[in-house]
């Protein structure tokens, strides 16, 4: 079994039952693996979650720059990015996202970092595009709104502003996706984001 086989395996385990329920012992276990041959391929669990997440952020790039290669337009990309996001959540045990940030607080802040510059250049570049195609207002600061996109959605994640007890996080993402939307869009544009989310 390749490592990449394995990091996919392990992903699965930690969406659906968290980080610090699943062993080393459950996880060898699952994949039919010696714990042997699971420490030739990471140095700990640490290690291993490190890995994990690494892999999932590289394959959520690649998700996104595909819809963005293959949208109609800004509204469109928006929206098909708010989809994939929203199908990504369903999968997330709200434990995975306790635990990632009680007990691997480290792992957490670097998986944010990546992400935030990430989704900063993605949303900047969307409301440039929007910008050009006569969709979005102009008289903005692209640079600011997309900032402010970012520290958003990190607030959707922040468990003393949004218990996941008490919000369901798909709703939550639908919502902003919604309030950013009706922010930036002219006319033209919130016509076509009606159009697509009928």
């Amino acid at each position: 079994m390749n490592k990449t086989i394995i990091l996919a395996k392990v992903h699965e385990l930690f969406m659906k039952y968290g980080l610090k329920s699943v062993s080393m012992d459950d996880i060898s276990r699952q994949l039919g693996i010696s714990k042997k041959t699971l420490y030739q391929c990471v140095a700990n669990k640490r290690d291993l979650i490190r890995e994990v997440f690494q892999k999932h952020i590289k394959e959520e790039e690649t998700a996104i720059n595909e819809i963005t290669a293959q949208s109609k337009d800004a509204v469109n990309e928006m929206i098909e990015i708010a989809k994939y996001v929203t199908a990504l959540l369903r999968e997330v045990s709200p434990t995975t996202l306790y635990d990632m940030q009680k007990y691997y607080g480290d792992i957490w802040g670097m998986m944010e970092a990546l992400h935030q510059g990430y989704i900063y250049e993605t949303i900047k570049t969307n409301l440039d595009r929007g910008i050009s195609e006569g969709l979005y207002r102009k008289n903005m600061n692209t640079d600011i709104i997309a900032k402010l996109y970012v520290g958003k959605t990190m607030l959707i994640v922040d468990e003393d502003v949004f218990p996941l007890k008490d919000y369901n996080k798909e709703k939550l993402y639908l919502e902003y996706v919604h309030y950013h939307l009706h922010g930036i869009a002219l006319p033209k544009g919130l016509k076509l984001f009606e159009k697509y989310t009928k």
